[in-house]
């Protein structure tokens, strides 16, 4: 839950192997721009999008803009804005009005619910049907499930994995160099014996990560880094504190043993070094996975990773939200902002070209439909989960052929978790929730490093957290969810 997500999340570039000819587009979801459309001067939409400025954006944007210029009558002016900077950036754009048309928007940048409570995005239900059948088409339902808030659609997911899951990450080189076996490991209490072997062969910590890890707990959270939460099984829909759930104790003993016997950093509840991944000086951390993720882990390590689950699928909203684009009230033309986002979500052309660049300058076309980079693509590397339908990126040349089928069957195989679509509104409680926060930040850290006794902590902490108001809270959260389950005929 509350892990560092950029630090894993990596560029799944790829895709159909549909092989395209200069500019000349599929033709099936994006059509050309009307003769009388294309006398009107064309509408220049302002794009925000989350990804550190690269130094060819301008050449590819020329590009773009030739194309899109010609199928819809539109151009674009990408304005990138660095992962660090992105929500504080965006926030000032918003408070000020300044116009702009398009923005990434998410569960953990540029918060798409906050922004939709303050009416920053448009409702754009209507034109997803006017506009976006070609999104709507390609979107798993369970995404515009999760994306709708008070039943309107704000935003539009991009097309990739629908659901998170767990797994225990291994870097198999030292898996191999010490002769471990981890066919068995399907639990946090399943890692003991690994972990001590490797701390007696090696000498340092196996089980790594930082004050934002956590522990897989089978929760879908009301509020991140707040103790509210439903059970995944739960089918009564009651909100729990679930520090107070006997799964939740036995998993914070389990990591409190592992902290004292030295199989955890010591500083692991005040550190936010992620350098381990680069020195590959770690046997097993925690990570969200999908299909091929290993492959992908792999890639960008540059060293061999092993993955292992430790839950089940689930699309929660959380996952749900984690890469969306919106269309800003400020917009002079909505329906041209929502034509494009259907042209780049649909045409594999536009999507390939905004996502990999030019071919033949950031990468080649192989014979068999697949690309490999060139040297140039360093000049152009973009975040590609963050710029739509991923399933029509071309495939790299390493990458397994049934990449995307295997992502598609990954969605529809995935459990949802019975909050799925629900969006609490916390402006009644908000005094309640300010002080919340403030005692999460000083406990839930090492509750979830396991560098405290759960036994006692969990206790100091539930005073805290009531004498804070959680009860008021809960019972706030109660209501809405009771309201949204009868609304929802659930």
């Amino acid at each position: 839950m509350w892990k560092k997500k950029l630090a894993t999340m990596v560029s799944l570039v790829t895709v159909f192997s549909v092989v395209l000819a200069g500019c000349g587009g599929s033709k099936d979801e994006g059509s050309s721009a009307s003769g009388s459309d294309k006398k009107e001067k064309p509408y220049q939409l302002v794009w925000y999008q989350i990804g550190d400025p690269q130094k060819d954006t301008d050449k590819v944007v020329e590009k773009i803009n030739e194309y899109t210029k010609e199928k819809i009558n539109a151009t674009v002016d990408l304005k990138m804005i660095g992962f660090g900077d992105y929500s504080k950036k965006m926030q000032v754009i918003t408070a000020s009005g300044e116009p702009y048309d398009i923005a990434f928007t998410s569960s953990w940048a540029n918060d798409y619910l906050q922004n939709v409570a303050k009416g920053a995005f448009v409702a754009i239900d209507d034109l997803l049907d006017s506009k976006g059948q070609g999104i709507v088409k390609a979107l798993d339902p369970k995404f515009i499930e999760g994306a709708k808030v008070d039943g309107k659609i704000y935003g539009i997911p991009t097309n990739k994995e629908v659901a998170t899951q767990r797994v225990f990450r291994f870097n198999k080189q030292l898996v191999e160099k010490d002769g471990l076996d981890i066919s068995n490991v399907n639990s946090l209490e399943s890692l003991e014996p690994i972990l001590k072997t490797f701390k007696e062969k090696e000498g340092y910590a196996p089980l790594w990560g930082d004050k934002n890890t956590s522990p897989y707990l089978a929760y879908d959270f009301i509020t991140e880094k707040l103790p509210m939460a439903v059970p995944f099984n739960s089918t009564d829909y009651k909100v729990v504190n679930f520090l107070d759930q006997p799964d939740t104790m036995k998993t914070f003993e389990t990591l409190h043993k592992y902290y004292k016997a030295g199989y955890l950093p010591a500083d692991i509840a005040t550190s936010t070094n992620s350098d381990y991944q680069k020195n590959g000086k770690w046997l097993v951390d925690m990570a969200d996975s999908q299909p091929y993720a290993d492959l992908t882990w792999s890639r960008s390590m540059g060293y061999d990773v092993e993955s292992k689950p430790a839950g089940d699928a689930i699309a929660t909203n959380t996952s749900v939200l984690g890469s969306m684009m919106a269309i800003s009230s400020t917009s002079e033309n909505p329906e041209k902002a929502m034509e494009f986002l259907n042209l780049l979500n649909t045409d594999p052309y536009l999507r390939n070209l905004v996502d990999m660049g030019i071919e033949g300058t950031h990468y080649k076309k192989n014979a068999d439909g697949t690309v490999t980079d060139l040297p140039a693509s360093k000049d152009y590397d973009m975040p590609s989960f963050a710029l739509g339908n991923e399933f029509i990126l071309n495939l790299y040349d390493n990458d397994p052929k049934d990449k995307w089928e295997q992502f598609k069957k990954f969605n529809t195989d995935a459990n949802s978790s019975p909050l799925l679509g629900f969006h609490f509104d916390p402006s009644k409680v908000q005094t309640e929730m300010a002080a919340l926060k403030n005692v999460s930040d000083e406990y839930m850290p090492a509750l979830m490093t396991g560098t405290v006794d759960p036994k006692d902590y969990i206790a100091k902490a539930d005073q805290k957290f009531k004498a804070a108001g959680l009860d008021t809270v809960m019972a706030e959260v109660q209501k809405q969810v009771d309201e949204w389950r009868a609304a929802q005929k659930k």
